[in-house]
């Protein structure tokens, strides 16, 4: 949002005081300040003239050479601008004057004498247009008048962050934002000046029928006999460097409003509006809105009508049949509030985002409108001292925010601070913002003013804010605050997170991502990733982007895809949401999952998804301290390998999956490469008692270490060794790990087990260890496992 300082001080006094020490004190008290633009630094000397004469240079096809009347004398001038003609009423920089920090002096173009410039609004920084110069005719002056007396050549505009006036509603006005600067400056603030609209209350009403609660508070009015067109050359600049551009006088006055009140406005042409409803429609239909586009209407969004028909979408765009026309000469004035959230979700849905629909869905005070009407008049009034009001003030009203009032202690307000602020000062500061305030004994009952109670000060702390921050958070003196401090055990999910990061990074080396929630239609199809049916969002801008991914696995697998050329071998991982349907609520079944994907041209898939499977196994001996078993099972999704696709468990407890790719997804991605994938589910896991720390002293003794290496024939799992070892009654076991496995052919493998025995108590022989070592080659033997020869 673009803040004209001039148009504050329409409102504020900010005589001797620093313009950019009170914008520093507004960012740190009230919203963020981006940027700070002066206009007319360098730029004086500019007057009224008048051209007499035109003619074509003879040297040049572009240039003109003009007879220019500057009130004290007639100079020539040579110039370019195509819209220049005689009788012309212009801004001249004479020799001697300047334009944005250049020195203007007599100079010859084209073989001829040129004494000045004749300026555009650009290079006066009154507007961006330069396409022609500056058209001042009709203007009451005498000629050889500064510029300074007829515009404000010279404006200091800041540019405020709109994220911080989210919650701020009566700041999308320059009226909200001069309140600021008073109560920061300890100057008064001033009354806008408003027409008395009672002076009409014998004329006839305008008729309005509001057939929708989504329609706060409605107000109009009718005006006729509008005979000028055009709006002022200061509203103009002003409109201008506050991001808008002039249209006509009554469209202009309806901007100017909507950015010194925050109030939207809209000016019906009253030829083709005479009445007013309020409403929705029972089917959708097309409906072309001011700016010549066919807009979708579908049976929630509220729409203005008259007589049934259809004129404006609510708060959001008037329509195309209605707009005022250059012969309009009279008007139906509309001032309204409706439903925030209604707004905020039509804007979405029709792909539309005007200026009025982000201060409507900010949630405006509906106190507002009536005064915004009379502030409407008498501007108009003003410009125009013809025009008439045509009717009486009607005005309907289905909804108001209750007043509020919240009691405020001195004790309460000292703690929080920390400081002493007296009394008078308290007082005085919620006073400046426009809050009512009765204070008896050590407390203050306040009354919140209507355009703060709307979505922003609701408890007694939001009026410490108020204090505090138009007192001065730089004003506090900085101490150790003293506090009672408890131990707070961390939250479980919160800790298997940052250890499961901390593992994946460091010991993996893999590289985290993030991405949305949603499944790209397109990115999944270039992939032959099907999109799986899944709950939808109802006002996805994007129609690629509307259902919600069920897994964490096709969207790395894009990224992977993305990736491919930046490295022939990386593992990216996100840990994210996803949605598994709905709760029997209608809520979302969000989860938190972690997923993993591998891709390498370097190394085999049975390689690489062994390498994956320890990935998994460290990072859960990491965080619970227990080894994960891994089951075949049947598929779930089409991107899953139909064979090596394997259950994830702890203690019996599914925590997700690990497999390959489906071999038509790897094509796609990349037919040279090699990709797996592993999911856990992080609430699951969370949920999953972590296996108790256990210590055991190492022995001083050497040790012994005994490879023996098993033939596992095919379908016989690694697990049945480890089954067989746990069963092992042999004190001196201390552990076992496999170090090795080798293809045999024909389904069967060679695997490597080594078993280490200690004693705390002396060194080991072989012939203690070896009725162990024979038990178990027995009992695996009968299971149809052999050592191997």
């Amino acid at each position: 949002m673009l803040v004209s300082m001039n148009w504050v001080r329409d409102f504020v006094n900010l005589v001797g005081l620093d313009l950019a020490d009170l914008i520093r004190r507004f960012t740190l008290s009230t919203a963020e300040v981006e940027d700070v633009i002066r206009y007319g630094e360098g730029t004086n000397g500019i007057i009224i003239a008048k051209i007499l004469e035109v003619q074509d240079c003879p040297n040049s096809r572009r240039l003109h050479l003009l007879k220019v009347d500057k009130g004290t004398e007639i100079v020539q001038v040579v110039c370019g601008a195509p819209n220049v003609r005689a009788e012309m009423t212009v801004a001249l920089a004479p020799a001697g004057s300047s334009v944005q920090g250049h020195a203007i002096g007599k100079a010859t173009l084209a073989g001829y004498e040129s004494n000045g410039m004749c300026c555009s609004e650009a290079e006066l920084g009154l507007s961006d247009e330069n396409s022609g110069i500056l058209n001042l005719t009709g203007v009451d002056a005498p000629l050889g008048t500064p510029i300074e007396a007829l515009v404000e050549l010279t404006d200091v505009v800041f540019e405020v962050d709109n994220k911080s006036l989210t919650n701020r509603p009566d700041l999308w006005g320059i009226y909200g934002i001069a309140r600021e600067f008073a109560a920061l400056a300890g100057r008064e603030l001033k009354p806008i000046p408003q027409a008395d609209l009672t002076a009409y209350d014998n004329l006839p009403a305008v008729e309005i029928e509001l057939r929708s609660p989504l329609c706060q508070r409605y107000s109009a009015l009718k005006v006729r006999n509008i005979t000028v067109k055009k709006s002022p050359l200061n509203m103009q600049v002003r409109l201008a460097r506050c991001g808008m551009r002039g249209i006509n006088l009554l469209a202009d006055l309806t901007n100017y409003l909507m950015l010194e009140m925050g109030q939207p406005m809209h000016a019906f042409d009253r030829r083709r509006v005479n009445s007013i409803c309020v409403k929705t429609f029972a089917e959708p239909f097309k409906f072309q809105t001011l700016d010549g586009q066919e807009r979708n209407i579908d049976q929630d969004t509220l729409m203005i009508c008259t007589d049934d028909e259809p004129i404006a979408c609510a708060g959001i765009m008037g329509g195309f049949a209605s707009e005022i026309k250059d012969d309009t000469d009279s008007l139906l004035l509309e001032s309204a509030t409706f439903d925030p959230v209604s707004i905020r979700k039509s804007s979405s849905r029709m792909g539309l985002r005007t200026d009025a629909s982000a201060r409507y869905e900010k949630a405006l005070d509906p106190e507002m409108t009536v005064p915004a009407i009379a502030r409407f008049i008498d501007l108009l009034q003003g410009i125009d001292p013809g025009v008439e009001v045509a009717s009486r003030l009607s005005d309907v009203q289905r909804f108001a925010y209750p007043p509020t009032t919240l009691t405020l202690e001195k004790r309460f307000i000292d703690r929080y601070t920390g400081i002493p602020i007296d009394d008078a000062r308290i007082v005085g500061i919620l006073t400046s913002l426009g809050f009512g305030v009765a204070q008896s004994g050590e407390s203050f009952a306040v009354q919140v003013p209507s355009w703060r109670v709307t979505k922003d000060v609701t408890i007694p702390a939001d009026l410490i804010e108020e204090i505090t921050r138009v007192y001065g958070y730089d004003n506090f003196e900085i101490h150790s605050t003293k506090s009672v401090l408890y131990p707070v055990r961390e939250d479980i999910c919160k800790t298997q997170d940052t250890v499961a990061r901390d593992f994946l990074v460091q010991r993996a080396k893999l590289h985290e991502v993030h991405s949305y929630l949603w499944c790209d239609k397109e990115k999944f199809a270039a992939l032959g990733l099907e999109v799986e049916d899944n709950v939808r969002l109802l006002n996805s801008v994007n129609p690629n982007h509307e259902i919600l991914r069920n897994s964490m696995i096709p969207t790395l697998l894009t990224l992977a895809h993305e990736n491919r050329g930046f490295s022939g071998h990386f593992g990216i991982f996100e840990m994210g949401r996803v949605v598994v349907g709905q709760l029997n609520n209608g809520d979302c079944d969000e989860r938190k999952s972690l997923g993993i994907v591998l891709f390498s041209r370097d190394a085999d898939e049975e390689t690489l998804f062994f390498r994956l499977r320890d990935f998994v196994s460290d990072l859960l001996l990491a965080v619970k301290r227990i080894c994960p078993s891994y089951v075949k099972v049947k598929l779930s999704h089409a991107w899953q390998h139909p064979v090596n696709t394997f259950d994830v468990r702890l203690d019996d407890v599914s925590v997700g999956n690990l497999g390959t790719i489906h071999p038509a997804n790897t094509q796609k991605i990349d037919k040279k490469a090699a990709i797996v994938y592993a999911e856990i589910d992080m609430n699951t896991l969370a949920e999953v008692v972590a296996a108790p720390i256990k210590y055991s002293e190492p022995s001083k003794f050497p040790g012994i270490d005994v490879d023996l290496s098993f033939v596992l024939g095919q379908g016989i799992q690694f697990a049945r060794i480890a089954d067989a070892i746990s069963m092992l009654d042999c004190e001196l076991l201390s552990g076992y790990s496999f170090t090795d496995t080798f293809g045999l052919g024909e389904g069967e493998i060679s695997a490597t087990i080594r078993l280490t025995f200690a004693s705390k108590e002396r060194t080991l022989a072989r012939a203690e260890i070896q009725p162990a070592l024979d038990l178990l080659v027995g009992r695996l033997s009968t299971q149809g496992i052999a050592l191997k020869g």
